[in-house]
């Protein structure tokens, strides 16, 4: 009974140390609504402090050379996707406030969002050793991926089939084992649970963005009100695609 307070006391640490850009990240959107920036626009204090985190991660070797290079790849294809959402012919969501460094709808800052789950990924990748079993065809999952990305893209103007791709998902991926190491024994978890997981926490997160300004969906422009439990199921869904498949 000890040993198992002490691993799950120990787990908690760990995703907490795995956490700790993107927790980080969220401390500064807080303080960004409640420090005095003088002439200095919120979205443009969220770059620079994003871009300090980042070169202090890596100078304290917490983060790798190469992960900043997939944080960046993150950063570059979330960019291009909110360009897209946040088109006025779109918009799925906004970003209001002025800044200097905005392309054309989008603040630079918030590529760091995508960043932020590619860090959790890989830090608990490595922290936890973590290994996939039970892998479905890398064929499959391409095309289901593309259908995916797909219908994120073409939803506003064609039929949205997320109610059909999320159980495609959840089925594909029903046998996946993910294993992982806190202490010393091998444990395991259905890889479909680890989605439904990830895809709450950033549910929760999405709600603490938009609560303090970070973007706002069409529905929180008159007041904030909490993001759709939908929401959940779809990024639930869509989390496999970020997967490091070694």
């Amino acid at each position: 009974m000890r040993n198992a307070a002490f691993e799950f006391l120990l787990f908690g640490l760990k995703e907490a140390r795995a956490c700790i850009f993107a927790g980080s990240f969220f401390v500064v959107l807080i303080l960004s609504n409640t420090l005095p920036l003088g002439a200095l626009p919120r979205y443009d204090f969220i770059l620079i402090a994003a871009i300090v985190l980042q070169v202090a991660l890596l100078a304290s070797r917490i983060e790798s050379l190469s992960e900043a290079f997939v944080l960046g790849l993150f950063h570059l294809i979330g960019l291009m996707l909110e360009l897209f959402k946040t088109h006025p012919a779109i918009g799925s969501w906004s970003y209001p406030e002025f800044g200097y460094t905005k392309l054309g709808t989008v603040p630079l800052y918030s590529g760091f969002m995508y960043a932020a789950v590619a860090s959790y990924l890989c830090q608990a990748w490595r922290i936890f050793n973590l290994e996939l079993k039970h892998y479905p065809s890398y064929r499959l999952s391409i095309l289901l991926c593309a259908a995916v990305y797909a219908n994120f893209f073409t939803n506003a103007f064609v039929r949205d089939v997320r109610l059909v791709l999320i159980p495609l998902v959840f089925v594909f991926f029903w046998r996946t084992q993910v294993y992982f190491t806190v202490w010393k024994a091998r444990r395991r978890m259905p890889l479909v649970l680890s989605f439904f997981l990830i895809g709450f926490f950033i549910w929760v997160a999405e709600n603490i963005a938009t609560f303090f300004g970070a973007w706002v969906y069409p529905e929180q422009t008159a007041r904030w009100t909490a993001v759709s439990m939908q929401k959940l199921l779809v990024v639930s869904a869509g989390h496999y695609q970020l997967r490091d498949r070694r």
